[in-house]
């Protein structure tokens, strides 16, 4: 992309996240990941990025893109993706692909972003949250929309929609195309989100090709190894500059990071769903591995899950060097949602916080 003349890249990633529910009786062989790479890769160019690397367990599939990560688990699937992609453009035929394999019922929809430094150089349904609600709203019925932070300044957009008190016997349509109906699920699950700006040059200069060789040298040099250390990752540096990495461990549980690193637009992601109850430590590593001049948090947590009743603990805990700008909290029918904004402080010497 180019800005006045210049180069320019969108690093704020769209997020789609689906459950499908598991078809009644002996499914066993109903599975995502039975989708082969051929057809992930047709879905993929309407989204337009493609895929880089795979790795798998018996747990998780993780594809590394040209623009982002992809994640599926049996009956779970996550697209996210950075730049100018699309990715709203291929839930339509995924969700046709799923049903046709036996998956006629979705428990949870997500769809989230961070407001864009650039929106007009996105493309349609991506150019304003708006876009993104109407089109939604031509699959869903009952979808909610929420707007997180300050909309004049950093602020978070969240699309979802879960029916966990809804039963097979409703057949009123949630789904146009294809027909699917919501049912809720109870297996733990937590997702949490960090989202960095204006991010510390000298580290920055680790994910591009004048310092390190590969994506192994720039993930062992920045010790991005170090944040959940049971992760076996699969990473890639870009040429000139730019870096992804997907972690997934034997308890199907996945970290990713994507790195956009030129100092006029740094931006840097981190997400797991590694089940914590208490995300601080994570936080403080993952913050200290990039040192951002401000960050985004976003935890959701079912009520399952161990992380559900203390992420509110985080309202006490401010983080050395960082203080929290605001924080907001959500209820959902069955999950737990937590934002919070954080700024660097002025201070030069900074002993026991801000």
């Amino acid at each position: 992309m180019e800005e006045n003349g210049g180069h320019y890249f969108e690093g704020v990633e769209k997020l789609v996240e689906v459950w499908f529910v598991d078809p009644p009786g002996d499914q066993e062989n109903v599975d995502l990941r039975t989708i082969t790479k051929d057809v992930w890769d047709e879905l993929l160019k309407a989204v337009k990025c493609e895929i880089i690397s795979f790795t798998k367990n018996d747990e998780v599939d993780a594809y590394v893109l040209s623009e982002s990560s992809m994640f599926i688990s049996k009956r779970r699937w996550i697209l996210k993706t950075c730049g100018t992609t699309t990715p709203l453009n291929c839930l339509k035929p995924v969700m046709k692909l799923a049903a046709e394999m036996g998956f006629t019922e979705i428990s949870d929809f997500f769809y989230s972003r961070k407001n864009f430094s650039r929106p007009d150089l996105q493309h349609l349904p991506h150019r304003l949250f708006c876009e993104e609600v109407k089109f939604l709203d031509t699959i869903f019925e009952g979808g909610q929309t929420y707007c997180l932070g300050q909309i004049n300044k950093d602020c978070w957009y969240l699309y979802t929609l879960s029916h966990p008190e809804r039963g097979r016997d409703d057949d009123r349509p949630l789904i146009e195309l294809p027909k699917v109906e919501m049912k809720g699920l109870y297996e733990p699950d937590q997702t949490i989100e960090i989202i960095m700006e204006n991010l510390d040059p000298n580290i920055m200069n680790i994910f591009t090709k004048t310092r390190c060789t590969d994506g192994k040298d720039a993930t062992m040099t920045s010790k991005i190894n170090e944040i959940l250390p049971d992760m076996v990752i699969d990473d890639f540096l870009f040429e000139p500059c730019g870096y992804s990495m997907n972690g997934i461990n034997n308890h199907g549980e996945y970290m990713t990071i994507h790195i956009t690193p030129e100092k006029e637009f740094s931006y840097v992601s981190f997400e797991s769903n590694v089940s914590m109850n208490n995300y601080t430590e994570l936080i403080t590593r993952v913050i200290h591995t990039f040192l951002p001049s401000k960050f985004i948090i976003t935890i959701f947590a079912n009520k399952t899950s161990e992380a559900y009743a203390t992420i509110r603990e985080l309202e006490y805990n401010n983080y050395v060097q960082w203080q929290r700008a605001e924080m907001q909290c959500c209820n959902f029918p069955s999950y737990n949602l937590l934002f919070a904004t954080y700024t660097a402080c002025r201070n030069e010497k900074i002993e026991n916080g801000c």
